[in-house]
């Protein structure tokens, strides 16, 4: 019997924290739905919510956001909207810190977040995954004498929270492995590991 429950909750839990998650989501983005008048929302047109019509509107918004912004007239009213912003304390701080870090990771040329690397932490002896972020710099650069990297180093089975640490290039190895595939690795608490490809050879 208990062999048997085991099974059964090895198929049905992944189904329903999937569709748990994806429901998040879609109600998440039909949030987007509130910015459209009363009279022209799904509900009133229809009568009954349908979900996921605020998913088409908003990857429509996104679309029309970057086929906008893609010309010159677009980059000119976007200089604008910046210069709005940075005239306002408070949303300057943070509009700028976030676009500085969303222009990082979702930037074509950027190192953050591409290479999956094999740690020493908390102490020597104890290893863990973590992921390449860039290189220290500004005055803290300064202060490290020799070839460091920058490195996030997420928590298990929650990777958004973490530790943000500066190591020797030379305490590093560079994992050949995706990231998904070492996202699903911390995750799972190393339950669920990588395909083993070749050994990895330490970064220089």
């Amino acid at each position: 019997m208990k062999k048997y429950f085991i099974t059964g909750l090895l198929i049905w839990v992944p189904l329903a924290i999937t569709a748990w998650v994806l429901a998040l989501i879609v109600r998440t983005m039909d949030q987007t739905l509130l910015l459209l008048p009363a009279s022209i929302r799904p509900e009133s047109l229809l009568g009954f919510y349908l979900p996921g019509i605020g998913v088409i509107l908003t990857l429509l918004v996104v679309l029309a956001t970057g086929l906008i912004t893609a010309n010159i007239i677009g980059q000119r009213l976007v200089l604008f909207w910046e210069g709005v912003l940075s005239r306002i304390p408070v949303v300057k701080s943070v509009y700028y810190s976030v676009k500085q870090v969303s222009d990082t990771l979702f930037s074509s040329n950027g190192e953050a977040f591409r290479k999956a690397l094999l740690v020493q932490y908390p102490r020597s002896g104890c290893w863990t995954i973590a992921f390449l972020t860039g290189q220290p710099g500004g005055d803290v650069a300064k202060h490290l004498q020799g070839d460091y990297v920058s490195v996030y180093l997420p928590t298990t089975p929650n990777p958004t929270s973490g530790f943000f640490l500066m190591l020797a290039r030379s305490d590093v190895i560079e994992l050949d492995i995706s990231v998904d595939e070492a996202l699903k690795y911390i995750i799972s608490m190393g339950v669920v590991a990588p395909p083993s490809r070749h050994h990895p050879s330490v970064s220089q």
